[in-house]
């Protein structure tokens, strides 16, 4: 859900965002007025917008999210209300999240149902040059999230599964169909026990903001190194197992990088200091409920991935190393 920016001036006076622009100024400090709207790119299940502000104090940006899409709509109220929670939640932490301004999830100010925060520093970076390093920061930031103590309070929701064996199709095009049904096969059998803990629920590089260059926390004088500079779009927090967390990484990065990436991932996860199931059956069931749920194809997430400028991930592509990344899961863990 989180994206890159674009060079698309969108005017929040048009038709459907008057009210919208209204809420956000009433929102605003004394005096600040909306400058310039811009769209984020990579966006998928919101529309998102980097609104820059100028005022009395200097300038600043925010960003908008608000649900268009008809399904997404449905959902808005209990989805923006978590991510609101979780901001403030996150507020005390160590965690790179945004700051929580002001939301209206059940759109009674808005045209739609909308999340108004601060703006964090970075871009989303998806090229594979860099990829292992940032993967290795990928790592750490997912161990530091899954250690977050929460109160039985604060707890979010239990993980809801993305796939089940009756929602799975398998595609025309696959030359794989008995592999998808042993995948199939593994999830119709009941989830594993396991030690819940806090998930981001959608950790991928689509959703993580990065500042600097070069390895990981270095440069000189250790200021312009890779960094992790957010993690955006907390909407689907839940408490589950670290796995599962692991699993939705793993799976991007197999699609955007090569099976390999993909494979690396639980590794760089436990070097990182992250526990994950120790039965390999157990560890593999939350892989593969994972993977199934991009079938019967990666489409949803390759349309922003495109977007920000990987034209290469190809409906072909993505079916190759989905498959491929399938069968390395069952070669290591069945």
């Amino acid at each position: 859900m989180g994206g890159g920016s674009g060079d698309i001036d969108v005017d929040l006076d048009g038709q459907g965002w008057g009210a919208t622009r209204a809420w956000v100024e009433g929102e605003l400090s004394a005096a600040e007025r909306i400058e310039k709207v811009e769209r984020l790119r990579g966006g998928w299940t919101s529309d998102m917008r980097r609104l820059d502000l100028r005022g009395p104090q200097g300038r600043r940006s925010l960003v908008l999210r608000s649900f268009v899409k008809p399904f997404f709509l449905r959902h808005a109220e209990g989805l923006l209300t978590r991510e609101a929670g979780i901001l403030r939640l996150l507020g005390d932490t160590d965690v790179p999240a945004a700051t929580l301004v002001a939301v209206d999830a059940t759109a009674r100010y808005c045209d739609h149902p909308s999340l108004l925060m601060s703006r964090l520093p970075g871009s989303v970076r998806l090229a594979d040059q860099g990829a292992d390093d940032r993967a290795e920061l990928l790592a750490r930031q997912l161990v530091r999230i899954h250690r977050l103590p929460v109160t039985a309070r604060e707890r979010p929701r239990t993980y809801q599964a993305w796939a089940s064996p009756e929602r799975v199709t398998v595609p025309a095009a696959t030359e794989r169909p008995e592999l998808r049904q042993r995948a199939v096969d593994v999830i119709r059998r009941d989830p594993p026990a396991y030690q819940g803990c806090f998930l981001h629920r959608d950790f991928h590089p689509g959703n993580v903001l990065f500042t600097g260059t070069g390895a990981a926390g270095t440069g000189a004088g250790g200021t312009d190194g890779l960094r992790i500079g957010g993690v955006v779009d907390w909407v689907e927090t839940s408490w589950g197992p670290a796995d599962l967390d692991v699993a939705h990484c793993s799976t991007a990065l197999a699609l955007l990088h090569g099976v390999p990436a993909g494979m690396r991932f639980a590794d760089r996860y436990v070097a990182a200091g992250g526990t994950l199931a120790e039965d390999g059956a157990a560890h593999l069931h939350w892989r593969l409920l994972d993977v199934l749920g991009f079938a019967p194809d990666a489409e949803k997430v390759a349309v922003p991935w495109r977007e920000l400028g990987r034209a290469d991930l190809t409906a072909g592509v993505l079916t190759q190393r989905l498959e491929g990344y399938m069968e390395s899961l069952f070669s290591r863990y069945a």
